[in-house]
């Protein structure tokens, strides 16, 4: 398993460099950046990753209603040029009260808008012509939209339901999990995404799990700083099925807490579940930071 960390995008440019550059010098290779409703996540990628030409970036996620196949593609693919190709287009649906609420979208049949729009999109990032005419999405191009050299960069889907797991393993590169604990990936999501990669003839997928950690001694603690940062997580319907598949019952339950021992054996754990990759979203003290953000790094060692 992999070991990545986020990067937060907020703030500056150059704060975000300076971000990244901390990151790289400590020994992270792979960073996973979200988009919420900060600044452009693949633009900050690009001015980030055309200076840290060795490390990997990924997106978790693009909501991908506001964004048409096709402009996305071309950023995507943009983007992959400009960073010498190491980059990772994590896409999803985002959520009901977003979509609908914030953006005046519709949020109807998501599945099948997120099946019509990566029929458009993957062979776009591919370099190829999209020639769909769908129930929730058309998009037709004429060759290549962006650049033309550079390598397709890997598809990645927010999927945690059947639907959309079948759908990553079939038509993308794996999935990116957010709230979805070890029991859950362990029962759930890996083997029906491997179950749905090998029957369409694909490579074992990728499984990119982002979970809250930290070492600490105080759990306590740890976990009453998840309860009112990340809380919400814990009411939206999608995140809100993960824990309840894994027997969780609210949001600290499936974060990665406790002695550097303890936490060093969750990972493992995650790991053995099909976990390919793991995200650190690093919650705690200063001195928490520091001894999780060690043992990461040990871990990553091997």
């Amino acid at each position: 398993m992999r070991i990545a960390i986020g990067l937060e995008t907020d703030g500056s440019i150059d704060q975000v460099l300076e971000r990244a550059h901390h990151l790289h010098d400590l020994g992270f290779r792979s960073v996973w950046s979200s988009q919420i409703f900060g600044p452009d996540t693949l633009t900050a990628i690009a001015v980030v990753g055309r200076e840290l030409r060795d490390m990997d970036f990924g997106t978790a996620v693009v909501p991908i209603q506001p964004r048409h196949p096709a402009m996305l593609g071309a950023q995507a693919r943009t983007v992959q040029d400009a960073i010498g190709g190491h980059l990772s287009l994590g896409i999803g649906l985002s959520h009901q009260v977003v979509v609908e609420g914030m953006w005046g979208i519709s949020f109807d049949k998501p599945a099948t808008y997120m099946k019509e729009y990566v029929a458009a999109l993957a062979p776009i990032l591919r370099g190829e012509a999209a020639n769909v005419h769908g129930e929730r999405v058309t998009a037709v191009t004429m060759g290549t939209v962006g650049p033309r050299h550079v390598s397709a960069p890997s598809l990645i889907l927010a999927a945690l339901g059947p639907v959309m797991l079948d759908l990553a393993g079939r038509e993308a590169d794996g999935t990116c999990l957010w709230m979805t604990g070890v029991s859950t990936i362990r029962t759930h999501v890996a083997p029906r995404i491997r179950e749905a990669a090998a029957a369409a003839g694909r490579p074992a997928p990728r499984v990119v799990a982002a979970l809250p950690i930290a070492v600490t001694n105080d759990v306590a603690a740890a976990r009453a700083r998840i309860k009112e940062t990340l809380a919400v997580y814990g009411t939206l319907p999608s995140y809100q099925a993960m824990l309840e598949k894994g027997g969780a019952k609210e949001v600290a339950d499936v974060a990665l807490l406790g002695t550097a021992s303890e936490v060093r054996e969750k990972l493992a754990d995650l790991a053995d579940a099909g976990t390919t990759e793991f995200s650190a979203a690093i919650i705690g003290t200063d001195a928490e930071r520091d001894a999780t953000i060690e043992l990461l790094l040990d871990v990553q060692k091997g």
